[in-house]
């Protein structure tokens, strides 16, 4: 079972908290363009196979927050397309 696969299944339930402001809040949500350029670079270290152990590790961290957010990002796509079919 893969990374998402666990957070879909953990974060289903929360799709029933999410009202359609806060899930368009949630879909509209992009991370701030410091934060973009270093996972930019941090990919592209990896990629090259440069990356040292603590950018290893600050890379997983990200990577594991954006599967995080991505799921709660579906979540809240599935509630604006249930508002919208109301």
């Amino acid at each position: 079972m893969t990374r998402a696969n666990v957070l879909d299944r953990f974060l289903d339930p929360f799709g029933a908290f999410l009202t359609p402001e806060v899930a368009r809040r949630l879909v509209d949500f992009r991370v701030d363009e410091q934060t973009q350029a270093r996972i930019d670079e941090l990919a592209d270290k990896c990629n090259e196979g440069q990356l040292t152990s603590a950018e290893r590790e600050e890379y997983d961290t990200y990577i594991s927050v954006i599967d995080f957010i991505t799921v709660l990002q579906a979540k809240a796509r599935t509630v604006l397309e249930q508002s919208m079919a109301n």
